[in-house]
């Protein structure tokens, strides 16, 4: 197998305060854990490039990237939402998270990779077509997927989510799209307060209560997850691989170890292996204790690599 870690020093100069969760050190502790684990040796790592403008405007209003361009503050911050500011060099930051899904796509579907995760910020599962939310500027994984469907002709393409928070920018932007099949769960009622009513029939959503655990969440993935992604025979698996439904996360109340994560990716995997070619791109959403959240993201990798 041969699995590429794709990042860029730009997504750790984006940060939004001393104070805030989503933080730098995030990338900064998975690169450390993956040496410490011996598993770095076994990855190809590859720059993220920056995703030119006419892939960010498949998922997001052509307007709402104009601003975002336009909004760079020279320093110090600029507030979009409660949750999401900028500074400097958020825009490029995002532009790199977007690319390095891009690439890893350009590069699964020419076959030179196997599969792929990009260990980059900001995340993408919040961001709506014209908004910022959530930590979110660009939906980097509706990005990818829309590569892979206009870009290279796939004719469907599906979207796993596992952050303990509902993709409702991912859902938004997809929600009735016949090409696209999107199965999640997430802790409810919880932020973003969306992903229960009357979703559309391409979205698997999965609410699940403050306190689930392992055994829950791996009977999820088996009974209702597994089933509706074989009956869509899928060319293209992408991940918004969130880790904040682990039980040392203080951003979620869900219960997840590492041993759940690993679990989740290789039914993912077997999933990808039919129809699929094994094709499979992984991107950083949440997690936000920087141990478990390291520890979790090797969990995932060793699996994606089969070390």
């Amino acid at each position: 197998m041969t699995t590429g870690l794709l990042t860029h020093p730009m997504c750790v100069a984006h940060e939004m305060g001393s104070w805030h969760p989503e933080c730098p050190a995030r990338l900064t502790a998975i690169q450390d854990q993956l040496i410490a684990s011996g598993l770095a040796p076994f990855l190809q790592h590859i720059d993220a490039p920056q995703a030119p403008l006419d892939a960010l405007t498949r998922a997001h209003a052509p307007d709402y990237v104009q601003a975002l361009q336009r909004s760079v503050p020279q320093r110090g911050y600029l507030a979009l939402d409660p949750d999401t500011s900028m500074n400097p060099f958020t825009w490029q930051a995002a532009l790199h998270a977007a690319g390095a899904v891009l690439e890893a796509t350009d590069r699964v579907m020419a076959g030179s990779l196997d599969n792929a995760f990009c260990a980059v910020r900001p995340p993408g599962h919040h961001a709506r077509p014209g908004t910022a939310m959530g930590f979110c500027l660009l939906n980097n994984v509706a990005i990818g997927a829309l590569h892979g469907l206009e870009v290279h002709g796939l004719e469907r393409v599906a979207i796993v989510d596992f952050d303990v928070h509902h993709g409702n920018g991912t859902e938004e932007i997809f929600a009735g799209d016949e090409r696209v099949l999107m199965v999640s769960f997430f802790q409810h009622p919880f932020y973003p307060y969306s992903g229960t009513e009357n979703p559309a029939k391409n979205m698997v959503n999965v609410p699940l209560a403050a306190g689930t655990g392992g055994e829950k969440v791996r009977a999820v993935g088996d009974e209702i997850w597994l089933p509706r992604l074989e009956q869509f025979s899928r060319q293209l698996v992408l991940i918004s691989a969130g880790f904040d439904a682990h039980r040392e996360d203080d951003l979620g109340q869900m219960n997840l170890v590492e041993a759940d994560y690993a679990y989740i990716t290789k039914r993912v995997m077997d999933v990808a292996s039919h129809h699929s070619k094994g094709r499979l791109v992984s991107s950083l959403e949440g997690g936000y204790n920087l141990s478990a959240l390291a520890r979790s993201v090797v969990a995932h990798l060793r699996v994606l690599a089969r070390v």
